[in-house]
């Protein structure tokens, strides 16, 4: 009996050809022990049977030397087929690692141009977030400010001087440091937070800087429509009180303008006031107070600084003319003097002549003496007349 090492699985068992060889020759080779068995047995039997059991038995004999032959030739193709398959293999795994090597390569050039893609990212993430970090420390410093203002414009003598900083900071950007005064007390004892010195007319004119902000605030956060209605109410009740207060305080009949600017530090309370109650604008109107705003108070202000200029140019005229009369005087002064100074060259120009004259003479009594020529000495001398031309030269 033939001992082989058979797999212990029918799919290893068809994956492996050897074993199927070695398989597929020990059931011939049983197969042919059975056949001779079978003949032993029946040559026993029947003695007449045993050439034919003979030939029989050469026949497969032969027929069992063709299987081993047939045997051989598929062991040698399997051979074949097996090194055909580790060449294959061989081949297979050579590609594969190439084309491994080359995955790894591009994934590695990718890893990296994805890290460098990543690290800027991140450095231009963490610059983007001190940014935001910076700007929530300024929203922060900002929602301080707000909350200081708030708790300012909340308390009505904080928010009575916020009114009046901001009052004055626009006053002295506007108008020269002599063209108004602050907390100026009036003959009646009360005191203006602005007083403007206009020339009259119109007068000084008086700014006031309070404003009910508080009942306006009430209105703003109104929840219902009869806390509205009850709010504006209040809030225009207020405004026409203060009206009349400017009214009364700081307009005085000879001694300040005749109306009063009543300042709105608040764009909103402003636009609110126009928007939303007419009456009472008109109100103030008809009191001669009128409401301004930041900017419109700016612009009353740059046509006041230009009525204080005009004022100003018109008190330094009569200086202006009272100094070109001295100045025409002294022109008439300097022309008379101008006139003595030619006097006095005419004069000096006869003289330079005479003397010239008298220097001709001297020169000819001179050579008619170095010429011992004394005919004509004792012939009286005609002087020329004076020529007058030196003088009209230095004239012209």
């Amino acid at each position: 009996m033939l001992a082989f090492d058979l797999p212990h699985s029918l799919p290893e068992l068809l994956a492996d050809p050897m074993a199927m060889l070695a398989l597929a020759g020990a059931a011939v080779l049983g197969l042919f022990l059975l056949l001779i068995l079978a003949a032993l047995r029946a040559a026993g039997r029947t003695a007449r049977m045993m050439p034919e059991a003979l030939r029989e038995i050469s026949t497969m004999g032969r027929r069992v030397e063709g299987i081993s032959q047939a045997q051989q030739q598929l062991s040698g193709g399997l051979s074949h087929v097996a090194e055909a398959q580790a060449r294959a293999q061989v081949v297979t795994l050579s590609t594969v690692e190439r084309r491994l090597e080359e995955v790894t390569k591009s994934m590695g050039d990718t890893l990296h141009g994805t890290a460098t893609r990543t690290a800027r990212s991140l450095g231009e993430l963490q610059q983007r977030l001190e940014t935001i970090d910076k700007a929530q420390s300024n929203i922060e410093k900002l929602s301080g400010d707000v909350l200081g203002l708030q708790d300012i414009l909340s308390n009505k003598q904080a928010r009575g001087a916020f009114g009046e900083i901001q009052l004055h900071d626009i006053v002295t950007k506007a108008l020269p440091a002599d063209s108004h005064g602050f907390q100026v007390t009036l003959s009646n004892g009360k005191r203006a937070d602005c007083v403007i010195h206009l020339p009259n007319p119109p007068g000084p004119l008086v700014i006031d800087s309070k404003f009910p902000l508080g009942d306006y605030e009430d209105l703003v956060n109104a929840d219902s429509d009869h806390a509205k209605t009850a709010a504006a109410r209040k809030f225009k009740t207020a405004v026409r009180g203060h009206i009349r207060a400017i009214a009364e305080r700081y307009i005085i009949e000879g001694e300040t303008a005749e109306g009063a600017l009543m300042f709105v530090p608040s764009e909103a309370v402003y636009s609110e006031l126009h928007a939303r109650f007419p009456d009472v604008v008109r109100e103030g109107f008809d009191a001669r107070v009128w409401l301004v705003s930041p900017t419109t108070c700016m612009a009353t202000l740059n046509t006041l600084r230009a009525v204080l200029k005009d004022v100003r140019m018109r008190e330094q005229a009569g200086v202006i003319r009272k100094e070109l009369a001295l100045l025409h005087k002294d022109v008439e002064r300097l022309s008379a003097r101008v006139g003595n100074l030619d006097r006095h060259f005419g004069q000096a120009a006869k003289d330079v002549a005479d003397i010239k004259i008298s220097a001709e003479k001297a020169s000819r009594r001179a050579q008619r003496m170095d010429a011992f020529d004394f005919e004509d000495a004792t012939a009286p001398e005609t002087a020329p007349k004076p020529d007058a031309e030196p003088l009209a030269v230095i004239r012209s």
